[in-house]
């Protein structure tokens, strides 16, 4: 199946994507993963000048006209490397979308995007709304010309560094419990990089992982932005929210080529720890449970990765593919953590040093069980599509 997926092309993708992370994001992890560093511009340009945050652009705007296999087969190398560097491609988006803003001005931001040079932070998590995106409760006033935004945000991760906050808000307040997504929309709130936007506050949150950048709790208080930054599909009848949620699709299978990445490299790391490491007068790779233990994580890596294929081409075709996205992510990043899990036993206590990569991969694992929507939701959509909504939930 992977001669049937991994065209020429393709695999040339991989090649190159492959040798880039071990030249430029690998050392660049080892030095700044461990004092908490972010992702230097210079990378960032590297990236750039390789096309990684316009692979699924059009060439037309600037990007490589690629689709989400090629998304997820870059984002997976990149994460071998550092999860944080397979994530800020993500970061770029088509502005084309914003129907408001003239047509030229939609084109440079856009080819700008592909170049990495216009970069967004994504404000949707709330503190009392996280996997319930239905629940936002941040509002956005139409004053005039102008929105104001007033509100708290949770979990914006890159919110200082990006050059403009994509945010989920609310604009009016549904009638109909059972429709609470209703009355949302997407804003575009510009900034400069560095800062944070006028009219709001806010203060790192305090993580034990995916490092190389920071992640926020923000408070706007009377933030205001042009009437016309919104994205398409404005309107009361929830279109922001399918608007996240439609990214979210994507970002899921995206989060299963992060943990599939970081997978294979806790599994290298490993095997080559295996054979170098000497006990009882032979390397531990001859031991028979580290063998066998090599072995079951090669394999769900293997699994995963075929899976993930599956999921990509599907969506490359125009499927939805929403309960197959939920699919690969919990599975991806379920057996992402086991797998870092066992890595770092194969190495020891060596393992639980920050002198080996495999405890960032442990660290980095386990959070994507959790963002782009937790194990448990991805189990809860899984289920819905097979057997329809259970007829207690009364929830939209």
């Amino acid at each position: 199946m992977t001669e049937h997926y991994l065209t020429e092309e393709r695999r040339m993708i991989q090649e190159v994507a492959r040798d880039f992370t071990a030249r430029e994001v690998i050392p660049v992890a080892n030095e700044l993963d461990p004092i908490q560093g972010d992702i230097p511009d210079d990378l960032r340009r590297k990236m750039g000048d390789m096309g990684y945050f316009g692979i699924r652009m059009s060439e037309e705007h600037g990007g490589l006209g690629l689709g989400v296999f090629e998304y997820c087969l870059i984002a997976e190398e990149l994460a071998r490397g550092w999860m944080s560097v397979a994530s800020i491609i993500a970061r770029a988006a088509s502005l084309m979308g914003v129907e408001g803003w003239p047509e030229e001005k939609r084109l440079a931001l856009t080819r700008k995007a592909a170049q990495g040079e216009y970069l967004a932070a994504v404000a949707l998590s709330e503190p009392n709304a996280g996997s319930d995106l239905a629940g936002v409760s941040c509002k956005a006033v139409l004053d005039g010309d102008e929105w104001v935004i007033t509100g708290n945000k949770y979990w914006c991760t890159f919110a200082d560094g990006a050059d403009y906050i994509q945010l989920l808000a609310r604009v009016e307040t549904p009638s109909d419990p059972n429709a609470r997504h209703t009355g949302l929309k997407t804003f575009i709130i510009d900034k400069p990089r560095g800062e944070l936007p006028k009219g709001c506050q806010g203060a790192p949150i305090p993580k034990i992982g995916y490092f190389g950048w920071k992640t926020w709790e923000l408070a706007f208080d009377g933030c205001r932005i042009p009437k016309e930054n919104v994205i398409t599909g404005g309107g009361g009848g929830g279109e922001g929210f399918k608007n996240a949620v439609n990214f979210l699709n994507v970002a899921r299978a995206h989060t299963a080529a992060r943990s599939i990445g970081l997978a294979r490299g806790a599994l290298e790391d490993a095997m080559q720890y295996a054979q170098e490491r000497v006990q009882f007068g032979v390397p531990i790779a001859d031991f028979q449970e580290t063998r066998f233990k090599l072995a079951r994580m090669a394999s769900e890596v293997e699994a995963a990765r075929q899976l993930m294929y599956h999921v990509a081409t599907l969506m490359d075709t125009g499927v939805a593919a929403d309960k197959e996205a939920a699919m690969v992510k919990w599975y991806a990043s379920e057996m992402a953590e086991r797998v870092t899990s066992d890595a770092l036993q194969i190495l020891g206590g060596a393992g639980y040093t920050k002198l080996h990569a495999v405890e960032r991969h442990w660290r980095d694992a386990r959070l994507t069980k959790i963002f782009e929507g937790t194990s448990e939701i991805q189990l809860r959509i899984i289920s819905d599509r097979m057997l329809g909504r259970p007829s207690s939930r009364n929830l939209a």
